[in-house]
């Protein structure tokens, strides 16, 4: 319920998304440290994957995009369920993870946007209602 409320601070986590896919080779942190971003990943992966249920739940059973967002909510579901560890490959596979629920969260709103302006649309008279428009 706490979740529902709360927006995602989606730019910080974008942009250790980024800097964690950037890394190649070398471990140059702590186990404790890649443990840490590992943990932030994953808190914030279930909070991004409840996001995805909420809008995802709002469309249509038979929907395509609904359809999909069940197919990566299960996917993230099997991932998350994996245990955690302080590597590279695990830190780079939930910063991958947040950034396919992310996509599959812009998509999902981009498919409600037509149903939340459509509704306040159709009552509308043509050239009434809408400043700037004349008939």
């Amino acid at each position: 319920m706490i979740e529902a409320e709360l927006p995602l601070d989606r730019e910080p986590y974008e942009c250790l998304v980024k800097a964690v896919l950037a890394w190649t080779g070398e471990d140059t942190l702590a186990e404790c440290d890649y443990e840490q971003i590992c943990l932030q990943l994953t808190g914030h992966a279930c909070a991004v994957a409840s996001g995805v249920r909420r809008r995802a739940d709002q469309l249509p059973k038979n929907s395509g995009p609904r359809a999909l967002a069940d197919v990566v909510l299960r996917e993230a579901k099997g991932r998350l369920s994996a245990t955690a560890e302080g590597t590279v490959r695990c830190v780079q596979n939930r910063a991958r993870l947040v950034r396919s629920l992310y996509e599959r969260l812009d998509r999902l709103e981009a498919a409600l946007a037509p149903e939340r302006v459509a509704p306040c649309r159709q009552h509308e008279t043509p050239g009434l209602g809408r400043p700037g428009v004349r008939s």
